[in-house]
Protein backbone atom coordinates (compact mmCIF):
# COMPACT_ATOMS: atom_id res chain seq x y z
CA UNK A 1 0.00 0.00 0.00
CA UNK A 2 1.31 3.45 -0.92
CA UNK A 3 2.44 5.74 1.88
CA UNK A 4 0.26 8.58 0.57
CA UNK A 5 -3.23 8.46 -0.88
CA UNK A 6 -4.07 11.45 -3.03
CA UNK A 7 -7.77 12.15 -3.50
CA UNK A 8 -8.52 14.29 -6.54
CA UNK A 9 -11.06 15.63 -9.00
CA UNK A 10 -9.08 15.62 -12.22
CA UNK A 11 -10.45 18.65 -14.14
CA UNK A 12 -9.45 21.02 -11.31
CA UNK A 13 -6.23 23.05 -11.47
CA UNK A 14 -6.01 22.96 -7.67
CA UNK A 15 -5.91 19.19 -7.99
CA UNK A 16 -3.56 19.39 -10.95
CA UNK A 17 -1.08 21.17 -8.68
CA UNK A 18 -0.87 18.27 -6.24
CA UNK A 19 -0.90 15.68 -9.02
CA UNK A 20 2.05 17.31 -10.80
CA UNK A 21 3.99 17.80 -7.59
CA UNK A 22 3.72 14.22 -6.34
CA UNK A 23 4.84 12.93 -9.73
CA UNK A 24 7.69 15.42 -10.06
CA UNK A 25 8.87 14.68 -6.50
CA UNK A 26 8.81 10.95 -7.25
CA UNK A 27 6.98 10.17 -4.02
CA UNK A 28 5.24 6.89 -3.28
CA UNK A 29 1.52 7.59 -3.66
CA UNK A 30 -1.74 6.23 -5.00
CA UNK A 31 -4.33 8.41 -6.70
CA UNK A 32 -8.06 8.15 -6.06
CA UNK A 33 -10.57 10.00 -8.26
CA UNK A 34 -13.33 11.11 -5.88
CA UNK A 35 -15.53 12.94 -8.37
CA UNK A 36 -19.08 12.89 -7.01
CA UNK A 37 -17.98 11.47 -3.65
CA UNK A 38 -16.80 14.47 -1.63
CA UNK A 39 -20.16 15.03 0.10
CA UNK A 40 -20.56 11.41 1.16
CA UNK A 41 -20.42 10.57 4.88
CA UNK A 42 -17.30 8.48 4.27
CA UNK A 43 -15.39 11.36 2.68
CA UNK A 44 -16.65 13.97 5.12
CA UNK A 45 -15.51 11.83 8.03
CA UNK A 46 -11.96 12.18 6.72
CA UNK A 47 -12.21 15.70 5.28
CA UNK A 48 -15.11 17.74 6.70
CA UNK A 49 -14.16 20.55 4.34
CA UNK A 50 -15.23 18.26 1.42
CA UNK A 51 -12.27 19.71 -0.50
CA UNK A 52 -9.79 18.25 -2.95
CA UNK A 53 -6.94 17.72 -3.41
CA UNK A 54 -6.67 15.85 -0.13
CA UNK A 55 -3.92 13.52 0.98
CA UNK A 56 -4.22 10.78 3.53
CA UNK A 57 -1.18 9.49 5.40
CA UNK A 58 -0.74 8.04 8.85
CA UNK A 59 1.93 10.61 9.71
CA UNK A 60 -0.52 13.52 9.88
CA UNK A 61 -2.19 14.43 13.20
CA UNK A 62 -5.67 13.98 11.68
CA UNK A 63 -4.58 11.53 9.00
CA UNK A 64 -5.57 13.94 6.21
CA UNK A 65 -4.58 17.30 4.74
CA UNK A 66 -6.16 19.46 2.05
CA UNK A 67 -5.14 22.71 0.25
CA UNK A 68 -2.67 22.17 -2.58
CA UNK A 69 0.01 24.56 -1.29
CA UNK A 70 -0.13 23.14 2.24
CA UNK A 71 0.20 19.62 0.82
CA UNK A 72 3.30 20.58 -1.15
CA UNK A 73 4.87 22.45 1.77
CA UNK A 74 4.27 19.55 4.15
CA UNK A 75 5.68 16.92 1.82
CA UNK A 76 8.72 19.04 0.98
CA UNK A 77 9.43 19.55 4.67
CA UNK A 78 8.91 15.90 5.48
CA UNK A 79 11.03 14.52 2.66
CA UNK A 80 13.69 17.23 2.47
CA UNK A 81 12.75 18.31 -1.06
CA UNK A 82 14.86 21.45 -1.03
CA UNK A 83 14.94 21.77 -4.83
CA UNK A 84 11.21 22.45 -4.77
CA UNK A 85 11.07 24.36 -1.48
CA UNK A 86 14.46 25.71 -0.37
CA UNK A 87 15.20 25.98 3.33
CA UNK A 88 17.10 29.26 3.02
CA UNK A 89 14.71 31.82 4.60
CA UNK A 90 14.79 34.50 1.91
CA UNK A 91 14.33 32.05 -0.96
CA UNK A 92 11.51 30.31 0.89
CA UNK A 93 9.85 33.63 1.69
CA UNK A 94 9.61 34.50 -2.00
CA UNK A 95 8.03 31.13 -2.79
CA UNK A 96 5.56 31.48 0.06
CA UNK A 97 4.72 35.02 -0.98
CA UNK A 98 4.13 33.98 -4.60
CA UNK A 99 1.75 31.22 -3.52
CA UNK A 100 -0.15 33.41 -1.07
CA UNK A 101 -0.43 36.18 -3.67
CA UNK A 102 -1.78 33.70 -6.18
CA UNK A 103 -4.33 32.26 -3.78
CA UNK A 104 -5.41 35.59 -2.33
CA UNK A 105 -5.39 37.82 -5.40
CA UNK A 106 -4.88 36.11 -8.75
CA UNK A 107 -6.95 32.96 -8.28
CA UNK A 108 -10.16 34.71 -7.14
CA UNK A 109 -10.10 36.78 -10.35
CA UNK A 110 -9.39 33.67 -12.39
CA UNK A 111 -12.25 31.76 -10.76
CA UNK A 112 -14.72 34.57 -11.46
CA UNK A 113 -13.49 34.77 -15.06
CA UNK A 114 -13.39 31.06 -15.91
CA UNK A 115 -15.73 29.09 -13.65
CA UNK A 116 -18.91 30.09 -15.54
CA UNK A 117 -17.33 28.87 -18.79
CA UNK A 118 -16.33 25.59 -17.13
CA UNK A 119 -19.71 24.93 -15.49
CA UNK A 120 -18.07 25.08 -12.04
CA UNK A 121 -20.01 26.52 -9.10
CA UNK A 122 -18.86 29.91 -7.86
CA UNK A 123 -18.37 30.84 -4.23
CA UNK A 124 -21.14 32.10 -2.00
CA UNK A 125 -21.62 35.85 -2.40
CA UNK A 126 -20.33 35.97 -5.98
CA UNK A 127 -22.54 37.68 -8.55
CA UNK A 128 -22.22 34.58 -10.70
CA UNK A 129 -24.17 32.42 -8.23
CA UNK A 130 -26.72 35.10 -7.31
CA UNK A 131 -30.18 35.83 -8.73
CA UNK A 132 -28.74 38.58 -10.94
CA UNK A 133 -29.69 38.45 -14.60
CA UNK A 134 -27.35 36.98 -17.22
CA UNK A 135 -26.18 40.39 -18.44
CA UNK A 136 -25.14 41.47 -14.93
CA UNK A 137 -23.31 38.20 -14.38
CA UNK A 138 -21.44 38.62 -17.64
CA UNK A 139 -20.42 42.17 -16.72
CA UNK A 140 -18.96 40.84 -13.47
CA UNK A 141 -17.15 38.06 -15.32
CA UNK A 142 -15.68 40.48 -17.85
CA UNK A 143 -14.49 42.72 -15.01
CA UNK A 144 -12.63 39.75 -13.56
CA UNK A 145 -11.06 38.99 -16.94
CA UNK A 146 -9.83 42.58 -17.16
CA UNK A 147 -8.40 42.38 -13.64
CA UNK A 148 -6.20 39.36 -14.43
CA UNK A 149 -3.51 41.33 -16.26
CA UNK A 150 -2.23 43.29 -13.25
CA UNK A 151 -1.41 40.38 -10.89
CA UNK A 152 -0.11 38.37 -13.82
CA UNK A 153 2.36 41.16 -14.53
CA UNK A 154 3.41 41.12 -10.87
CA UNK A 155 4.55 37.53 -11.33
CA UNK A 156 6.71 38.60 -14.27
CA UNK A 157 8.28 41.69 -12.72
CA UNK A 158 8.58 40.71 -9.06
CA UNK A 159 8.58 36.95 -8.62
CA UNK A 160 10.24 35.76 -11.84
CA UNK A 161 12.23 38.71 -13.16
CA UNK A 162 15.19 37.63 -15.28
CA UNK A 163 15.07 34.02 -14.01
CA UNK A 164 13.31 31.17 -15.83
CA UNK A 165 11.20 30.32 -12.77
CA UNK A 166 10.05 31.72 -9.45
CA UNK A 167 12.37 29.14 -7.91
CA UNK A 168 15.32 30.32 -9.99
CA UNK A 169 16.97 27.80 -12.29
CA UNK A 170 14.47 25.05 -11.39
CA UNK A 171 10.70 25.05 -10.84
CA UNK A 172 9.58 25.40 -7.23
CA UNK A 173 6.25 24.50 -5.68
CA UNK A 174 5.15 28.08 -6.43
CA UNK A 175 5.90 27.47 -10.11
CA UNK A 176 3.85 24.28 -10.12
CA UNK A 177 0.94 26.18 -8.56
CA UNK A 178 1.18 29.08 -11.01
CA UNK A 179 1.55 26.90 -14.10
CA UNK A 180 -1.44 24.77 -13.17
CA UNK A 181 -3.50 27.91 -12.57
CA UNK A 182 -2.61 29.38 -15.94
CA UNK A 183 -3.95 26.25 -17.65
CA UNK A 184 -7.50 27.35 -16.83
CA UNK A 185 -7.18 30.53 -18.88
CA UNK A 186 -7.60 28.42 -22.02
CA UNK A 187 -11.25 28.06 -21.03
CA UNK A 188 -11.86 31.68 -22.00
CA UNK A 189 -9.21 31.85 -24.76
CA UNK A 190 -7.27 34.37 -22.69
CA UNK A 191 -4.30 35.74 -24.64
CA UNK A 192 -1.28 34.99 -22.47
CA UNK A 193 1.57 37.47 -22.91
CA UNK A 194 4.65 36.12 -24.67
CA UNK A 195 6.65 35.81 -21.45
CA UNK A 196 3.93 33.62 -19.93
CA UNK A 197 3.86 31.38 -22.99
CA UNK A 198 7.63 30.95 -22.73
CA UNK A 199 7.31 30.32 -19.00
CA UNK A 200 4.74 27.58 -19.54
CA UNK A 201 6.91 25.95 -22.20
CA UNK A 202 9.86 26.00 -19.77
CA UNK A 203 7.71 24.38 -17.08
CA UNK A 204 6.63 21.59 -19.42
CA UNK A 205 10.20 20.91 -20.50
CA UNK A 206 11.53 20.95 -16.96
CA UNK A 207 8.85 18.71 -15.45
CA UNK A 208 8.26 16.47 -18.46
CA UNK A 209 5.90 13.51 -17.93
CA UNK A 210 5.11 14.64 -14.37
CA UNK A 211 3.35 17.66 -15.87
CA UNK A 212 2.00 16.08 -19.04
CA UNK A 213 -0.58 13.61 -17.66
CA UNK A 214 -2.34 15.96 -15.18
CA UNK A 215 -2.27 18.77 -17.76
CA UNK A 216 -3.85 16.48 -20.34
CA UNK A 217 -6.79 15.83 -18.01
CA UNK A 218 -7.40 19.55 -17.47
CA UNK A 219 -6.98 20.38 -21.16
CA UNK A 220 -9.25 17.52 -22.15
CA UNK A 221 -12.00 18.78 -19.87
CA UNK A 222 -11.64 22.33 -21.19
CA UNK A 223 -11.85 21.06 -24.78
CA UNK A 224 -14.93 19.02 -23.93
CA UNK A 225 -16.72 21.97 -22.32
CA UNK A 226 -15.89 24.18 -25.30
CA UNK A 227 -17.25 21.58 -27.71
CA UNK A 228 -20.54 21.49 -25.78
CA UNK A 229 -20.95 25.24 -26.25
CA UNK A 230 -20.67 25.05 -30.02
Amino acid sequence: MSAIQLNVIKPSVNNMTARVFLRAANLDFSENDVYGQTRTPEYLARAPSHLTPMIETADLPKGALWESCAIMQYLCNKHGLDDFYPREPAARAMIDSAMFYLIGTFYPYLARATYPALNFPLYAGEVGCSDADAATKEIARQAAVAALAEPLEVFRTFYIGDKPFIGGAKPSIADIRLAATLEFLAAIDYALPDWAKAYMANIERALGPAYAEPAADVRGYISYVKSQRQ
